[in-house]
């Protein structure tokens, strides 16, 4: 049997009548001082006719009658007592009994209370954190090799079995979504005009020109045949064919001569203007509108391309696999430095320095501020437990637990109503006859 709440299957408080062996063994004890306190009851009562009996034949029975009707009277009226915080007396129905059933809410929601402000107040949670000293204790775990290593072994554990529940889909749309974002509400010309900007200016490039010119010198001089056709099709159809090879020769020994002067020369007129056109247009993606509204242009292109995810899975992919394997190698490089890293800080702790004060106040705050908004929250697992517990199961319950101790009542009340008795009667009879 279940309990529905708020669509949670909780467990039925019909389980609290299973006994464990624990319980078992209180039950045990329970029975047993019940009948022993039930007995003594029925010794009084013995005793009791017994003196009523021959209380004629002697006064001393009168004094064995009174401390015998006494003590059945305490062993009575504590029975009653000690029964009715479980059960109703003997069935009936009476008047402010059966409390524990009755009052478990009630009861739950004290003990809820009492727990909160005696146990988890803030005063109490930091004077116990005070006296515990977490980072030195924490400290002394972690320096232990074997406890960093158990540390990051967990630590391993459990981010693989994230990685498994992580679907790649969403992180790759989520890592795409982060750039896109991030670089969307970046302009990208003044940055990207910082950068090139110092990058000319050390003439870092370079190498960069000095590879498209030799590039582009290479290509002119196994394109001639190009030269000499575009010359052959541009020239008028009545000039002579050897008239054209001159001049496409001609103008094929310019445009390599050009190419290889420019290749050659770092100090040539090209070269310079290469350098004062990308100055210059560095600067402007810096501070001219228009050639900054460009580079976002281009940006927000570049950012629909579909490639962009593709991107995203290809480092998402390469990253998780790289950090999957590292992790799950207890002899890798990264799960060495992750020890090697934890012992240090272990001992950092350990030592007790400005590190180890600062997590101690740290915590201190932490647990204080929870103690001090939350802690009838916390503790109203005891209210909820409770309330959903069936009344006669947990009166049996913590039967089970004081039941036995409270048994001691009904002797003591017996034993006590005994002597009462007899000096009530002793009183009676020396002062009134």
């Amino acid at each position: 049997m279940t309990i529905q709440r708020a669509g949670t299957a909780l467990p039925s408080p019909g389980a609290l009548t299973d006994l464990s062996p624990a319980d078992e063994i209180r039950r045990t004890a329970l029975v047993k001082m019940k009948l022993f306190a039930t007995g003594l009851l029925g010794v009084m009562a013995v005793i009791f006719v017994v003196a009523w009996l021959l209380q004629d034949h002697h006064p001393a029975w009168g004094y064995v009658r009174a401390a015998a009707e006494a003590g059945m009277v305490g062993a009575l009226a504590d029975w009653f007592a000690v029964t009715a915080l479980f059960r109703h007396p003997l069935g009936l129905k009476i008047p402010h009994t059966a409390i524990i059933p009755k009052g478990k809410d009630a009861i739950g929601s004290s003990l809820s209370e009492f727990v909160a402000t005696n146990f988890l107040s803030e005063t109490v949670v930091r004077e116990k954190l005070a006296g515990f000293g977490v980072a030195g204790r924490a400290g002394g775990w972690l320096a232990r090799p074997e406890s960093a290593e158990r540390l990051v072994a967990e630590a391993a554990k459990a981010l693989g079995s994230l990685s498994t529940v992580l679907a790649d889909d969403r992180i790759i749309d989520l890592l795409a979504g982060i750039a896109r974002d991030k670089i969307t509400e970046t302009r990208i010309g003044p940055v990207l005009g910082r950068i090139t900007g110092d990058v000319f200016a050390r003439g870092e490039h370079h190498p960069l020109v000095d590879f498209l010119v030799d590039r582009c010198h290479g290509w002119v001089q196994d394109n001639y045949s190009m030269v000499s056709r575009v010359v052959t099709e541009r020239s008028p159809g009545w000039t002579p064919k050897f008239l054209d090879k001159v001049v496409a020769d001609r103008i094929y020994d310019e445009v390599e001569g050009f190419a290889r002067a420019v290749r050659d020369d770092k100090d040539h007129d090209l070269r310079k203007a290469i350098d004062r056109f990308l100055i210059e247009f560095s600067d402007d993606l810096q501070h001219d509108p228009r050639t900054m509204d460009r580079a976002d242009a281009i940006k927000e292109r570049v950012l629909d391309n579909e490639q962009l995810r593709g991107l995203a899975a290809q480092l998402w992919a390469g990253a998780k696999d790289a950090l999957l394997q590292q992790v799950q190698n207890p002899q890798s490089p990264l799960r060495h430095s992750a020890v090697d890293s934890v012992v240090r800080f272990g001992r950092t702790l350990e030592e007790g320095g400005s590190t180890a004060q600062r997590l101690d106040g740290y915590v201190s705050d932490a647990a204080g501020w929870v103690a001090a908004n939350h802690a009838r929250s916390i503790t109203g697992i005891i209210d909820e437990t409770i309330a959903r517990w069936d009344g006669v199961a947990t009166s049996r319950k913590i039967e089970l637990q004081i039941g036995r101790d409270l048994q001691f009542i009904r002797i003591n009340g017996t034993v006590v109503g005994s002597l009462a008795g007899l000096v009530i009667y002793t009183l009676a009879n020396l002062l009134l006859g």
